[in-house]
C-alpha cells in the first residue's frame, strides 16, 4: 500500500507536470518553440511511485529535472520532505545534487549547505554537520542558526570550551542573553576538572560561571561539592546550608550532603538545632524535608523523623491506603512499628517513580538533570514535593 511519502512525492510530480505544461503554453504565446512534452516522463515517475519503487522514482526525477532556476525550489522542497520522513540518504543526495551545480548563486549555495548540514545532523553525523555549520557561521545569512546548531552539537559532544565560544558569538549576533546557558557550560567544565582532582581549575571555572552572570543554583551546589571532595568540610557545609537557608528547590540535593557531613564530623546535634530554627521560621519546609528524607532514606535524626511522621499522617493521598486514625490510636510500640512499615513503603515508591519534572515540557526523571533531555533547556527541572502515587492509583483503578 502506498505510503504518505509516496503520495507527497507523487504530488510533487503532478505539480511539476502542471508547471511544465504552463511553461510550454507560455513559451508558445511568446512565439518560442513549444516545450517538449513531459507527460510521458511524469507518468513513468508516477508509475515507479505507485509500485513502491521510490528509489527508482527518485533517480528518474533527478535525471528528468535538472537543477535550474525554475526547479531548484522543488528540489529543496523534496529534500526537506525526505528529511522529515526520516529518509536521510535521499535528502542528502538531493542537496548534494544542488550543490554540484556549477553556476549556483551564492545565496542558493548557502541554502543548500544549510539543508545538507541539517541532513547530517538528523543522521547523527555530527562531525560533518559541525563542519557545515562552522562554514555557514562565517558571514552567511544563516549565521545565527549555524551558531545555535553548533551549540547543540558541542553540548552533545561535551565540547564545553567550544560551546562557550559559540554561545558568546551567538550572543553578539542575536542580541539574546545566553548567560545562564554559558554559566552551565562553565559548571560542566568545573565538574570535569573536579572529577580529575584538578580542584584549582574547578574553582576557576565556577568563578567564571558566577562572575557577571545570573546566579545559577547549580553553581552554589557545585561549589559545595568541590569543597567536600577537596576535604574542605567547613566550606562545603556553609555552601550547602546557604541553599537550604534560602529555601530553594535544591534542598532535595543539599540536605543529604549536609547530613553526610555532620555524620562524618560527629555533629548531628548542630544539624538538629539548625533545622529546628529553620522550621520555626518556615514550617512549610517540613514537607520538603520529609520528602527528601523519605527519598534518600535519611533517618535517626529527631527533627527529620518528626517531619516524616507528620508528613505520613497528614498526606491526603496516603490516607486512601492506610487507616491513619487507627495508627494514631495504637499504643506507642504498635504506632512506631506501623510508621516504620509505611515509611519503608514510601521510600520504595519514591525510588521507583520520577522525582523531578521539567517545568517547561513536563519531562520526568529519577535524578536531577541540569539540561532537560527533551526540550534542551537548562535548569528547568524541579523536584516533586510529595511521593507520587500514580502507579498505585492506576493499579487500584484497574482492580
Amino acid at each position: 500500500m502506498p505510503t504518505e511519502s509516496t503520495f507527497l512525492l507523487a504530488g510533487l510530480f503532478l505539480l511539476l507536470a502542471a508547471a511544465g505544461w504552463a511553461l510550454g503554453r507560455f513559451d508558445e504565446r511568446d512565439g518560442d518553440e513549444p516545450a517538449p512534452p513531459l507527460n510521458i516522463d511524469y507518468l513513468k515517475g508516477l508509475n515507479f511511485l505507485l509500485n513502491e519503487q521510490t528509489d527508482q522514482a527518485l533517480e528518474h526525477f533527478l535525471k528528468m529535472v535538472r537543477v535550474d532556476d525554475k526547479t531548484i525550489e522543488t528540489h529543496f522542497a523534496l529534500g526537506s520532505l525526505f528529511r522529515r520522513r526520516g529518509e536521510i540518504d535521499r535528502a542528502i543526495r538531493i542537496h548534494q545534487n544542488i550543490i554540484a551545480r556549477p553556476d549556483l548563486a551564492a545565496e542558493q549555495r548557502d541554502q543548500a549547505l544549510f539543508s545538507l548540514a541539517k541532513d547530517y545532523l538528523k543522521a547523527g553525523l555530527l562531525d560533518r554537520a559541525e563542519k557545515m555549520f562552522a562554514r555557514l557561521s562565517q558571514g552567511s545569512r544563516y549565521q545565527v542558526e549555524a551558531f545555535e546548531q553548533l551549540c547543540r552539537i558541542y553540548e552533545q559532544e561535551h565540547e564545553w570550551q567550544k560551546a562557550i565560544q559559540a554561545g558568546q558569538q551567538l550572543e553578539t549576533l542575536s542580541g539574546k542573553s545566553l548567560e545562564l546557558q554559558i554559566a552551565h557550560y562553565y559548571c560542566e567544565l568545573a565538574e570535569q576538572a573536579a572529577a580529575n582532582n584538578d580542584f584549582p581549575a574547578a574553582r576557576s571555572y565556577i568563578k567564571k560561571a558566577q562572575s557577571g552572570r545570573p546566579r545559577t543554583l547549580r553553581g552554589a551546589l557545585t561549589r559545595g561539592d568541590i569543597a567536600w571532595e577537596s576535604n574542605d568540610a567547613k566550606t562545603a557545609l556553609r555552601l550547602y546550608q546557604r541553599i537550604i537557608d534560602e529555601n530553594t528547590y535544591l534542598i532535595t540535593e543539599a540536605l543529604p550532603r549536609i547530613v553526610e557531613i555532620h555524620e562524618s564530623e560527629g555533629s548531628l546535634h548542630k544539624l538538629e538545632k539548625n533545622l529546628e530554627t529553620m522550621l520555626r521560621k518556615n514550617p512549610e519546609m517540613g514537607v520538603d524535608i520529609a520528602y527528601t528524607a523519605i527519598a534518600n532514606n535519611l533517618g535517626g535524626i529527631g527533627v527529620i523523623d518528626r517531619c516524616v511522621e507528620d508528613y505520613m499522617l497528614n498526606d491526603p493521598t496516603l490516607s486512601q491506603f492506610i487507616d491513619v486514625k487507627s495508627i494514631m490510636e495504637s499504643n506507642t510500640e504498635a504506632r512506631a512499628e506501623a510508621l516504620v512499615k509505611v515509611r519503608a513503603a514510601l521510600h520504595n515508591l519514591a525510588t521507583a517513580t520520577p522525582r523531578y519534572q521539567c517545568k517547561e515540557c513536563g519531562f520526568s526523571s529519577q535524578r536531577l538533570l541540569w539540561q532537560c533531555p527533551s526540550c534542551k533547556d537548562w535548569e528547568t527541572q524541579r523536584p516533586h514535593s510529595r511521593v507520587r502515587f500514580d502507579s498505585v492509583l492506576q493499579r487500584s483503578d484497574s482492580a
